[in-house]
């Protein structure tokens, strides 16, 4: 299946675009899917630890199963003030 990643503030700047089509077999996992997107994006591996990810239009975990047609964003920590 096709999934659109969107990414947002300075993870689109690192990785050089706003959005990515990633090839990903059914029922595949947010787990699965960023490790496709740091094999075709490697500098975003550095942001592992700190991104956010949201499916749809909530925040999900990285055992969320990608559902066929969602888009999926990753972005950097929520900051305000």
């Amino acid at each position: 299946m096709n999934v659109v990643v969107q990414f947002y503030a300075q993870l689109r700047d690192v990785a050089g675009r706003s959005e990515s089509k990633i090839d990903l077999p059914t029922n595949a996992s947010v787990d699965q899917l960023l490790e496709e997107v740091y094999r075709q994006i490697p500098e975003l591996r550095a942001h592992d630890k700190t991104i956010l990810v949201g499916a749809g239009l909530e925040f999900v975990d990285r055992k969320h199963v990608i559902q066929p047609g969602e888009t999926v964003s990753i972005m950097p920590p929520v900051q305000g003030g």
